[in-house]
């Protein structure tokens, strides 16, 4: 719910200044809307979030409706001051960072030269006293993540490490291992904190009511951004070579123009027995029901440091088939899916001819199993004290922090 107020003076509780691209009431952008979204939920009773984002959605021109633009709005339990394309720059933040008092800066990417670069930099110029600063990656820094305009990234790194942008900066690793990429990437001795990304928990599906009829075509389901990340352009290869009736449907923004008309090319040489639509974008408050109506998500993705869309394919109770590139392993022993390398396509097309097997033989049984494991991954405690702690040792100045 959004309600346009002036700010208040500051709270009894510690300010984090967020920097976002995107932000609700927005949708399109997938995962990062979500973590941050969750964490404000989870944590606003200990901290004061207050959140500097586009007055739009990913490729909208029009602003958001009921919003008040250039102003702090009341959204939900946090403080979003919406800003216009035309403003978005140096002088703008430094104006933001000297009339906003704030304990810690929290920026959630590595690569948006918007909303985390001009930050840093508006901050050192702002004449106001250096607060500690957060930078999560959001797994941009994953091996097939970073591949993507390699060249263009590489070298924003390098300039950015020549200028010791990145001096004295808390890192957010949401795994183990992006934590050993930041420390490559930058020095082994930086400052890293491990916290996975805060989950909704969603409400336990009626798995009687999503048995798959065998005499009907296996439902399978791709939900995310249509980018090369993504990777749709394997799944729909993967599909080409399968030989039992599918219903493939694809649900999320299609950010890459260019690369969606590849898709589409690969699209239209479908065997007879392989039927895919596109579905547009899915609401978030809809994700769940939809991803609970099929048979088994599909994310062959390049990296992710955590795939909300995942947690909630899991906790519909519907099997995932992934790359290896997420922190969702082990899942074939798990019984709850499969996670396999994109350099072996047939390993994925073998996983759908067993879905379809499992499915007919114990769909029930099956479907409980990978609500019960979501669950367990869900609902562990130590996933809030962990964020909490990246906030409180931010605050005691970033020294003490131990990996």
């Amino acid at each position: 719910m959004i309600h346009p107020k002036k700010i208040k003076p500051l709270a009894r509780r510690p300010v984090i200044l967020v920097f976002i691209h995107f932000y609700l009431p927005g949708h399109k952008s997938g995962g990062p809307v979500r973590t941050l979204s969750n964490m404000v939920e989870s944590l606003s009773n200990e901290f004061e979030f207050r959140i500097v984002t586009s007055d739009r959605d990913m490729l909208d021109t029009q602003s958001y409706e009921e919003i008040e633009v250039g102003a702090w709005n009341s959204v939900d339990k946090a403080w979003v001051y919406y800003v216009s394309p035309e403003n978005c720059g140096l002088r703008y933040w430094m104006k933001i960072m000297r009339e906003t008092q704030y304990d810690v800066l929290y920026l959630n990417s590595l690569f948006d030269p918007l909303y985390t670069t001009l930050p840093l930099l508006a901050q050192k110029l702002a004449r106001t006293r250096e607060r500690p600063v957060i930078i999560a990656p959001r797994g941009e820094l994953y091996p097939g993540a970073l591949a993507l305009k390699e060249w263009k990234k590489r070298s924003f790194l390098f300039a950015a490490n020549a200028l010791d942008l990145y001096r004295n900066i808390i890192w957010h690793a949401s795994t183990d291992d992006e934590a050993q990429l930041i420390r490559k990437c930058f020095s082994s001795s930086c400052i890293t904190m491990v916290a996975k990304d805060l989950p909704a928990i969603p409400p336990r599906p009626d798995f009687t009511s999503k048995i798959i009829d065998s005499d009907k075509p296996l439902r399978i389901v791709f939900l995310s951004r249509i980018s090369k990340k993504k990777n749709l352009d394997f799944a729909l290869k993967v599909l080409l070579n399968c030989n039992t009736p599918i219903q493939f449907d694809i649900w999320g923004t299609i950010e890459d123009a260019q690369y969606w008309e590849e898709c589409w090319e690969l699209m239209l040489s479908m065997p007879k027995c392989v039927n895919v639509r596109y579905r547009g974008v899915a609401k978030h408050s809809e994700v769940h029901n939809i991803l609970a109506d099929y048979d088994l998500f599909f994310l062959p993705t390049r990296g992710e440091n955590y795939g909300h869309a995942i947690a909630e394919a899991l906790s519909s109770g519907t099997p995932v088939l992934l790359s290896d590139q997420t922190p969702w392993r082990n899942l074939e022993k798990e019984g709850v899916g499969w996670d396999l390398p994109l350099d072996n396509p047939k390993q994925f097309q073998e996983a759908i001819m067993n879905t379809k097997m499992k499915l007919s033989s114990g769909a029930l049984k099956w479907r409980r199993t990978v609500y019960e494991y979501a669950m367990r991954e869900l609902c562990n405690k130590s996933l809030l004290e962990d964020n909490r702690q990246v906030f409180l040792q931010a605050l005691k100045g970033g020294t003490t922090i131990t990996e």
